[in-house]
């Protein structure tokens, strides 16, 4: 019984000769990234240290806006405490240590958070380029 394959008519149990498939060469660039991936996913001393620097960049990003909102929200009692006639202040019948603290604190946390993903991404961008950096 004959049957039709893709190379040409064959004979059912007659073993067919393998194809060899070769991959095109791979650049010295690829090879680097290969390597500093496989140290990432081996967790080697290169990859450990790459890692910690990713670590510390986040960690100094969210320390550094941190500060800024405990300055920016946290300095205001102290302005009404160091300037009286500051919290005595009114706006559309409403005071200003009201305004500053109950509405206008969610935009500012907003745009710090905002602030905080946009800069947090872009640190692990310059980690992937750095991973993936061609060898010079």
């Amino acid at each position: 019984m004959d049957r039709v394959r893709p190379g040409g008519p064959t004979r059912v149990g007659v073993p067919q000769p393998r194809a060899r498939v070769v991959l095109a060469e791979v650049s010295g660039r690829e090879d680097r990234a290969a390597r500093t991936r496989t140290e990432l996913a081996q967790q080697t001393r290169v990859g450990e240290a790459l890692v910690k620097g990713l670590v510390r960049a986040q960690l100094a990003l969210a320390l550094r806006l941190s500060l800024v909102v405990m300055i920016g929200l946290g300095g205001l009692p102290w302005l009404f405490a160091i300037a009286p006639a500051v919290g005595r202040v009114t706006v559309l019948g409403v005071k200003l240590p009201w305004l500053l603290l109950g509405v206008a604190s969610f935009p500012f946390l907003i745009a710090v958070g905002w602030a905080y993903v946009r800069l947090a991404e872009r640190n692990e961008q310059d980690f992937t380029d750095l991973v993936q950096r061609p060898e010079r």
